[in-house]
């Protein structure tokens, strides 16, 4: 150290050669204090360093430093005994007041639990209780309303007479469609925001297996049924099913058919599946009624195989040509029949689907300005509007043509080609046959496609308007391009 002594204190009886100040000061560094000691002992030249008398003056400082403490303190014992015993009463004593606060926040703490804490407890467990109680009371009307669906829907059905051993041909039409609602009304309530829950119960599971699902499937069946079987003869009989006795059909016997006709096809259309998209239900536009299309397309696609399989065999015997010819004439008939009743039926409102909006109309004055002016002639434009489409549409639309004698004749005669080339490949008497009397079977096959398009009469029965519209299209619709397509299927292959 440069300097060993310092200022001694004149209460201090000890050696205080120490600096003391340095020692405690706040910017004290021991690597430093350690070089100065090596530093005043050793030369810095010398190779080598001498660090015993160093570390012997570090020892012996802090013996001074230890003597100097314990001189202090033994000076100082009543003075630090008496400032602790202080410390200690004042600490003792705010100890007692926090412990006094500690036992009143505590009391306080009890108070606001039994208060609210336990209440709070009890709230909660009846919130539960409650929720749980509203989840069964929904669940049960749920169910309830199930029941009532189903207990309406076999009345209905047994009203209807579907079934039971009653005679075919004598189901209610109207019930059956009454019928296809309570089916409706179910599949919205299993569909719906309950429908995951309300399909676990045991209930719910045996009403919808054989309640609704069995009976569906009998309407389905009934209205299949109807469309399958639809001909000019279903037109020209009674409800009975049997023939009308009398020259004509009457008015009554017409309109039942057409009746249950509808039935039919708006069972069909009702019951096709109508899945939700998101959890919302499907709009109107993007509805395709799937069982309806099926329906319709399996009686068109009946009558064009059964046609094409009795002409085929007809051309390999002639004399039975006329026959096959007219029956199939027959079958156009009630294909046009077909056409002009699905023209007349508009689609039901569906409640599976959403309800659209009824289009907005504005008011256009002469100036070309939007609104009401009492002072100017006033123009009401109504906005873009879809006319309400049919059934015909919906089956145009999906056998992408433009009638359906058409679509039929059309779909005959690519068939026929086929079997013309199967009689003329076998060769014999047929294909001889066939080819010498190719002028007798073109204009028979011209005049079948020009009789089988015709509008029956019996389909006018009743309409007066319709019987007039009608005879104007008869005098003005050309079926000659049909007329050609067919004649053509059946002998432009005869001439090679």
């Amino acid at each position: 150290m440069a300097t060993t002594t310092t200022r001694a204190d004149p209460s201090n009886a000890t050696s205080t050669y120490i600096n003391i100040d340095s020692l405690t000061s706040d910017d004290f560094s021991p690597y430093t204090h350690a070089n100065n000691l090596v530093l005043a002992a050793n030369n810095p030249s010398d190779p080598t360093i001498d660090l015993t008398t160093p570390l012997s003056r570090v020892l012996f400082d802090l013996q001074e430093i230890d003597s100097h403490i314990h001189t202090l303190t033994s000076r100082s014992a009543l003075d630090i005994l008496t400032y602790t015993a202080t410390q200690n009463s004042a600490a003792q004593r705010i100890l007692n007041r926090i412990e006094e606060e500690r036992a009143r926040l505590l009391a306080s703490y009890e108070r606001l639990e039994k208060e609210v804490l336990v209440r709070h407890r009890n709230a909660v467990i009846a919130k539960i209780t409650a929720q749980r109680s509203w989840e069964v009371l929904r669940l049960g009307r749920g169910v309830q309303r199930i029941v009532n669906l189903a207990r309406q829907f076999e009345t209905i059905l047994a009203e209807a007479g579907l079934g039971g051993g009653t005679r075919v041909g004598r189901e209610d039409h109207g019930a059956l469609v009454r019928a296809t609602r309570s089916v409706l009304g179910f599949r919205d309530v299993i569909t719906g925001k309950d429908g995951g829950e309300l399909a676990r119960i045991n209930l719910v599971k045996t009403l919808r297996g054989r309640v609704f699902e069995d009976g569906e499937a009998r309407i389905l069946d009934f209205a299949r049924r109807i469309v399958r079987e639809f001909s000019m003869s279903t037109l020209s009989s009674g409800p009975g099913g049997g023939v009308s006795t009398t020259s004509g059909p009457t008015y009554r016997e017409v309109e039942d058919s057409r009746a249950r006709f509808t039935s039919a096809v708006h069972i069909l259309y009702l019951l096709s599946p109508a899945p939700r998209i998101d959890g919302e239900k499907m709009t109107k536009k993007d509805f395709e009624p799937e069982y309806l299309l099926r329906a319709l397309q399996g009686y068109l696609q009946t009558a064009i195989t059964s046609s094409s399989a009795s002409i085929g065999r007809a051309l390999g015997q002639l004399p039975t040509l006329d026959r096959v010819l007219l029956e199939t004439s027959a079958r156009c008939q009630s294909i046009v029949a077909l056409e002009v009743l699905l023209r007349g039926i508009s689609p039901p409102d569906h409640p599976s689907l959403q309800l659209e909006a009824p289009d907005d109309k504005r008011t256009i004055n002469d100036g070309g300005e939007e609104g009401l002016d009492e002072d100017r002639d006033e123009i009401t434009v109504p906005s873009t509007h879809v006319p309400p489409d049919n059934f015909l549409s919906l089956l145009l639309g999906a056998l992408d043509t433009a009638s359906l004698p058409s679509y039929f004749w059309r779909s005959l005669a690519s068939s026929l080609s086929l079997r013309v080339q199967e009689i003329l490949t076998r060769g014999g008497v047929s294909a001889r046959t066939l080819r010498s009397q190719r002028d007798t079977v073109r204009q028979e096959v011209r005049e079948c496609v020009l009789r089988g398009s015709k509008l029956p009469k019996v389909v006018l029965v009743g309409d007066p308007k319709a019987t007039s519209t009608t005879r104007d299209e008869q005098q003005v619709d050309n079926w000659d391009r049909e007329a050609a397509v067919m004649v053509g299927s059946v002998v432009s292959l005869l001439g090679r």
